[in-house]
């Protein structure tokens, strides 16, 4: 089976239980394929949990999920080590990292002491408990929901954090399509359909080798440094694109030329996954959001105004 088959295959099963978001199914894809983690924004009951769910079964992977609150302590999340009497030995109990695919929900509704517990662990994949270090599962994959809207009880995740999202996505709302199906599905009382296993987490680790080897031209190389160094010359952007963004940047565009069944980049996937990869890494100067502007608007901007190398031209 090809790579582009097995992308179809995945995009159609994980369709399943969510109608009309192929797009974001694939690039969900990408980020998996890239070794990378993925931050999901969006308003309550879009379907951001069974999304991720439908990916935990469709990719072979353990799964856990975790409800991120104001009370959720860092031991929930790495775990702790307690004594055992019977053998006068300290014992770790996992946390609920322990697992390959963790969805975290709500990040942004935990305290920011919580929220750095992920920062080891998305970075290392590895936990440290009392001095002593433990391995997570392979692959190990986040999937975490935020709720744009800033309420009571929400703390915005730091910078820091953000940078180790591979990419932020927005599911949005279905069409009108995708809805009427759902509300015939609810009322005819229809089972709901069940995701299949495509994958097996041993083959989601090849895949991530061959993307590991996806041609990259020195010349487009050298066109995502300088649309990455745009970002940190602009007065309008306070921090730009780090070279942790950067090598994200890369090996999403070679996920993305790995789902469209090429060995090679080419200009096209860059310029297709450089908003997803980017946006969520730049803060933003005080004028910049007066005015309204976005930070995708910006990334736009650059592309227009950095010089393309002569394979897009």
């Amino acid at each position: 089976m090809t790579a582009n088959q097995t992308v179809q295959n995945l995009i159609s099963e994980i369709g399943k239980v969510i109608k009309g978001k192929d797009d974001i199914i694939r690039k969900c894809l990408m980020a998996i394929f890239a070794s990378g983690h993925i931050l999901l924004e969006d308003v309550p009951g879009l379907g951001k949990t069974t999304l991720a769910m439908a990916f935990s079964t469709a990719l072979g992977l353990d799964s856990k999920r975790i409800q991120f609150t104001p009370d959720t302590m860092p031991s929930d999340i790495t775990g702790t080590a307690f004594y055992d009497e019977r053998t006068r030995k300290f014992e770790y109990m996992p946390g609920v990292v322990m697992c390959n695919l963790l969805l975290g929900d709500e990040i942004n509704r935990t305290s920011a002491k919580t929220q750095s517990a992920l920062l080891e662990a998305m970075a290392e994949e590895k936990v440290t408990v009392d001095g002593v270090r433990y391995p997570l599962p392979n692959p190990f994959i986040v999937m975490a929901t935020q709720n744009p809207i800033t309420s009571s009880g929400t703390q915005p995740l730091p910078d820091s954090q953000l940078d180790r999202f591979m990419v932020k996505l927005s599911m949005g709302y279905p069409d009108a399509k995708a809805e009427l199906a759902m509300l015939r599905n609810v009322q005819g009382k229809q089972q709901r359909q069940k995701v299949s296993p495509v994958l097996t987490s041993e083959e989601v680790l090849q895949i991530r080798d061959q993307v590991n080897e996806i041609h990259f031209e020195e010349e487009l190389l050298n066109y995502l440094i300088r649309l990455c160094d745009a970002t940190r010359q602009r007065e309008d952007i306070v921090l730009g694109i780090s070279p942790r963004g950067l090598i994200a940047f890369m090996q999403m565009s070679r996920a993305c030329a790995f789902c469209e069944g090429r060995d090679y980049v080419i200009p096209e996937d860059m310029l297709a996954v450089f908003g997803d990869c980017c946006a969520h890494r730049l803060f933003l100067s005080g004028r910049a959001k007066r005015e309204g502007r976005s930070a995708v608007q910006i990334l736009n901007q650059i592309i227009e105004e950095t010089p393309a190398p002569e394979l897009l031209k």
